[in-house]
């Protein structure tokens, strides 16, 4: 009988990493057999479905629709759920992969831990230093309840030791987001020439994280600062919904949009990327 591991995802950055480790358990461990749990913390199509299409991803074996709520009953949610699911199979898995340091990561490390199934972090040690970030608290948490820590990096070793983390609990594995980067990089310079407003340098803007956007000073002046560089050059900026609504709510989207044409490409439809890029710069 095959053992069986658990891989958790659920969040953009999530989707991301875990699609070569699924490759690499199913291509070079046959002994596994890899259990895919979609927590459901992003379920919009732009920020869940495109990935698995995109990066190739097989569909998840359990959905646990957590959906999106504050921080406190997202992680409750996801650690009630998935809880649920791993006390209810026959045979449990014998471990929890967790990637990242978004919401689930936590839940799900402390629901395997609680129930005494070892719990693996993949991107282990890296660290702000800022505990007002949500994200910080998470990698903190999950790396002090779990068995094995996957490094991706030499500064994140150094940091687990300087926390009194056993040398034997950490691995040195390097980043698996180079690993989705190198397959599929033919298909994203293919992307390239269909966002290309000329043949001048431009700029691809990705913005999100609530440090910037939750606040109105802060996303004013990052908009100021978008516009300016506007003015110098192109602007392309697939705008995360989370961003959009904040953008809304402070009244900066119609600021933004009387600026998106040539070379302020906004793109608000992020799913309709390309033909929506065309319209805006041909």
């Amino acid at each position: 009988m095959k053992s069986k591991v658990a891989i958790v995802a659920g969040a953009r950055p999530n989707f991301v990493k875990v699609a070569p480790v699924l490759r690499a358990i199913q291509d070079l461990n046959p002994a596994f057999e890899a259990i895919l749990v979609h927590t459901g913390q992003h379920y919009s199509p732009e920020l869940s479905d495109v990935f698995f299409e995109q990066l190739g991803i097989r569909k998840p074996d359990l959905h646990l629709g957590a959906g999106g709520s504050p921080h406190g009953q997202q992680t409750a949610r996801i650690l009630e759920a998935f809880e649920g699911w791993l006390t209810s199979v026959e045979v449990a898995p014998a471990a929890v992969i967790v990637v990242g340091d978004v919401n689930l990561t936590i839940a799900a490390a402390l629901a395997a831990a609680k129930l005494g199934i070892k719990v693996i972090h993949l991107e282990a040690g890296l660290r702000s230093f800022d505990r007002s970030m949500p994200e910080e608290i998470n990698r903190l948490a999950t790396d002090a309840i779990s068995d094995l820590l996957l490094v991706s990096e030499p500064d994140g070793e150094v940091n687990l030791a300087r926390e009194g983390v056993a040398s034997s609990r950490i691995r040195y594995v390097g980043n698996v987001m180079i690993d989705t980067l190198a397959r599929h990089i033919g298909q994203a310079r293919n992307l390239a020439p269909a966002l290309r407003t000329s043949d001048q340098p431009y700029a691809l803007v990705t913005l999100h994280r609530p440090s910037n956007v939750d606040s109105e000073a802060s996303l004013t002046a990052i908009t100021d600062f978008l516009l300016d560089i506007s003015t110098r050059l192109d602007v392309i900026f697939p705008v995360h919904p989370r961003t959009k609504g904040r953008l809304d709510a402070f009244g900066l989207g119609e600021k933004l949009q009387a600026t998106s044409r040539p070379p302020f490409c906004l793109l608000w439809d992020t799913s309709k990327i390309l033909p929506l890029c065309r319209g805006l710069v041909s």
